[in-house]
């Protein structure tokens, strides 16, 4: 009997090629979509899981409001790590991360560096605890011993063949020494450690052993054993707060209680997260890598959800439509005794054959256009054609997509009367008329739905993009790397600076796109309460950092150390933190602070710049304080003029190979380091574009076989209004009449629902757009406008048809 129903459905297929290249072709889109965003999905879901016990690994997390700033931090103290060891016995491991940026590398004995971006100190437990084997070396011993590291496979080939690097000697930033005690594979590209490839003995780190509870700068990861409750766990450990950091706080606030420290509105309350939840739930800072958020996951889904349903929409309404020209096969085999069970069998081995075949294509499409999908994402995915498990579920997924989408089209066409398709009656027997309506609302209404959010993410980028930051990001050069210059720092800046086409250039390391972050405590020099204190972001800049960055000052004045010897000790603030402080910008100049409790720190403000955004979009801007200083500055930040930009970077290169000819050059724009804020962004808005266009581009293929089907329908009609006397446009119009009030229902329909989920995408944003009345307009025009080319189409063959040869058989 399959064998039969195989054989009858591949007739009917080949006999119908514009019929079953439309189901095909929709189909196929609809599954290559649905597996490209799959693969995605996929992918953000296994983050961290290929780790050993992944499922008992949690990081510490630490909730803080102090100094009037509440923040959600993914890092703790570094005491954290071994108190926990010590205080709860359900904990059978952990471990610590400190990242530190870039360092300089090379082997001893060489003369020129490379550039390393992703150095952090780790403790010795780092292999045991995510079960990491190295290729070379003992991860037993490789981090236990001071001033040894182990590197991955692709930074140890910069510098020997890794099966001899075990034992070598580099220098890092041309004076500390290291031993190289093993090497490790390169971390996998969904994990946490993926932008890490120096790992430094946090043993020799002395910072790590300093009992500095208010210092939060470790990334850790503890183990627990098994069957033990994370939930018990983070109950207790909220005692660490009386325990450890009240006392650490009366260093400061002599006889402090954790009770005083809560009524002053105050907190600090630890918790954990799955080590495989962080890419996906965190929504902290700062993370070790970039992560992501459940809800783009959320929303690709839906995508591919809706690309799967508009083409299984598709395939209905074309079968459905298409059923008048089967009609009289139905009552023929139905009066030669065929069950209705066997029809039904019949369409769906039709419907499976016709799903194979759209995998088939959908297959070769999702690897044609892999690469390209890979630039969009910025992942790196495969299909996995060796997995016999994927095969598996792509099989079955399409088996039950395509008997889904032929399970409506069998049971209507099965229960056509036999006796009244015979006797010409196929018209009313049929019927289906309304549900093919709704499919058709369905799928417009989805289309336009996808048009309207993919033009309010492209035009909140663009207001992105064109807000006014309170900074100038234009034309504004950072080379990177000038710590390495040592004392040649500031005779850097002097040459650069006298290049015609440099107008200003400030030594720092802190910018106002991704850069090095650090906040600070202040206390009134008059208030040493902790509730008068205040916590706020602080840079060490220069006198010409707020020209080069173009920052507005308010009040007071810039530093001006050659002049005023007292401004190595002076801060300029911005509007935030004058506000926090209940100041203005005038009667807040020379008040003075103590800078994180010190008593020998007092600072003096001497100017306010108005607020910038220095952080994402999505945050209020924060207090800020500019202090003086570069001794620690890695940038140097040129504001170039308007010209010949690569001759500039070429005389600035030049520069720096007199001064430093074994270190690497290298720099980048502020700009383009903006637009890297907002990469997640992007990629969502063009996603949402490419899938937006599938969607139509499904939901047109219906269209065009529905108007096929109509107009093949009424040709008599047609025939007998030319005859009649009515012109093309007439017939056009009464032909597209019909589909474009359905259009016109999807638009009624989806644009409330397009405001409704835009409207909380937004909200993610502190600084958004107000969704304008255009985008409901354009979101309406695109998708009457492609309709109606769609139908017109079909609608103009119909009309320019000679009336004598539809009414030939009359």
């Amino acid at each position: 009997m399959f064998k039969n129903n195989i054989k009858i459905a591949w007739r009917s297929l080949k006999k119908q090629p514009f019929f079953t290249f439309l189901n095909i072709f929709g189909l196929a889109i609809g599954m290559a979509g649905g597996l490209l965003l799959g693969l995605y999905i996929y992918d953000e879901l296994s983050h961290d899981t290929m780790f050993t016990d992944a499922d008992r690994i949690y990081r510490i997390n630490a909730d803080m409001k102090f100094g009037g700033k509440a923040e959600q931090m993914a890092e703790v103290s570094a005491p954290m790590a071994g108190a926990m060891m010590n205080d709860y016995p359900e904990v059978e491991l952990t471990t610590r991360f400190r990242g530190v940026g870039s360092v300089f590398i090379k082997e001893e004995g060489t003369r020129s560096n490379v550039r390393e971006p992703g150095v952090t100190y780790a403790d010795s437990t780092f292999f045991k605890m995510l079960g990491i084997k190295l290729l070379y070396g003992d991860e037993n011993t490789a981090l236990t011993e001071p001033n040894t590291l182990v590197m991955t496979k692709t930074a140890a080939v910069k510098h020997f063949p890794i099966d001899q690097a075990v034992g070598k000697t580099v220098l890092l930033n041309d004076r500390e020494v290291y031993t190289v005690s093993g090497i490790v594979d390169d971390m996998p590209e969904n994990s946490f450690l993926r932008d890490r490839d120096l790992f430094l003995a946090m043993s020799g780190y002395e910072d790590s052993r300093m009992a500095e509870w208010g210092s939060h700068n470790y990334y850790t990861l503890i183990k627990l054993i098994p069957g033990a409750s994370v939930a018990d766990l983070e109950v207790e450990m909220q005692s660490m707060v009386g325990k450890y950091l009240i006392p650490y706080a009366q260093r400061f606030f002599p006889g402090i209680t954790e009770q005083q420290f809560l009524d002053s509105g105050n907190y600090m309350k630890y918790s954990t997260i799955a080590l495989t939840d962080i890419h996906l739930y965190s929504g902290r800072g700062p993370e070790f890598s970039p992560v992501s958020d459940i809800k783009n996951v959320y929303i690709l889904g839906a995508i591919a959800l809706i690309l799967l349903i508009l083409a299984s929409v598709n395939f209905m309404n074309l079968t459905t439509a298409h059923s008048l020209k089967r009609s009289k096969e139905v009552g023929i085999r139905k009066t030669l005794g065929s069950q209705r069970s066997s029809l039904i069998g019949q369409f769906l081995t039709e419907s499976g054959l016709i799903a194979m075949g759209s995998l088939v294509f959908a297959v070769i499409i999702a690897a044609v256009t892999m690469p390209l999908y890979n630039d969009l994402s910025g992942k790196e995915l495969s299909i996995p054609f060796a997995n016999p498990l994927f095969w598996v579920v792509l099989l079955i997924a399409s088996l039950a997509l395509g008997i889904l989408s032929g399970s409506y089209p069998a049971f209507f066409m099965s229960r056509f009367v036999a006796a009244k398709v015979l006797k010409g009656q196929g018209d009313n027997s049929i019927g289906g008329g309304r549900v093919r309506n709704i499919l058709v609302v369905l799928q417009f209404s989805i289309s336009v739905f996808l048009i309207m959010g993919t033009l309010t993410v492209f035009q909140q980028l663009h207001y992105i993009q064109g807000k006014d930051l309170g900074y100038a990001k234009d034309q504004v050069l950072v080379i990177q790397g000038v710590n390495s210059l040592e004392g040649n720092k500031k005779a850097f800046k002097n040459e650069v600076g006298q290049l015609s086409q440099v107008n200003t250039a400030t030594l720092s390391s802190y910018l106002p796109t991704p850069s090095s972050r650090s906040d600070s405590s202040f206390m009134r020099k008059e208030d040493r309460s902790q509730e008068k204190a205040i916590n706020m972001q602080q840079w060490r800049v220069d006198e010409n950092y707020i020209s080069t960055i173009g920052l507005s000052l308010i009040s007071g004045r810039n530093f001006d150390v050659t002049r005023y010897a007292s401004d190595s000790t002076a801060i300029i603030l911005n509007e935030k933190a004058v506000a926090i402080l209940g100041e203005t910008p005038e009667t807040v100049l020379g008040q003075q602070f103590l800078d994180n409790f010190d008593e020998e720190s007092l600072i003096t403000v001497i100017g306010v710049v108005k607020d910038f955004n220095f952080e994402s979009l999505r945050d209020e801007v924060e207090a800020l304080a500019l202090f003086y200083g570069t001794d620690r500055a890695s940038n140097l930040i040129i504001k170039l003029a308007q010209g010949d930009v690569t001759r500039t970077i070429g005389d600035i290169e030049n520069i720096w190979m007199d001064i430093a000819p074994t270190q690497p050059f290298e720099y980048y724009f502020m700009d383009d380091s903006f637009n890297t804020s907002y990469e997640a962004e992007q990629r969502l808005g063009q996603i949402f574009m490419i899938f937006t266009v599938l969607s139509i581009i499904i939901a047109c293929l219906g269209l065009l076989g529905l108007a096929a089907f109509n107009a093949q329908k009424r040709v008599k009609e047609i025939g007998v209004r030319k005859v009649l006397g009515a012109g093309v446009g007439q017939i056009v119009y009464r032909l597209s009449m019909d589909f474009l009030k359905l259009v016109g229902l999807s638009v009624i329909i989806a644009l409330p629902l397009g405001w409704f989920a835009m409207d909380r995408w937004l909200q993610d944003f502190s600084y958004r757009i107000n969704i304008p009345w255009w985008i409901f307009a354009l979101s309406a025009l695109m998708a009457v406008g492609v309709a109606l080319l769609t139908v017109s189409y079909q609608s103009i063959k119909a009309a320019i048809v000679n009336p004598v040869k539809s009414l030939r058989s009359e």
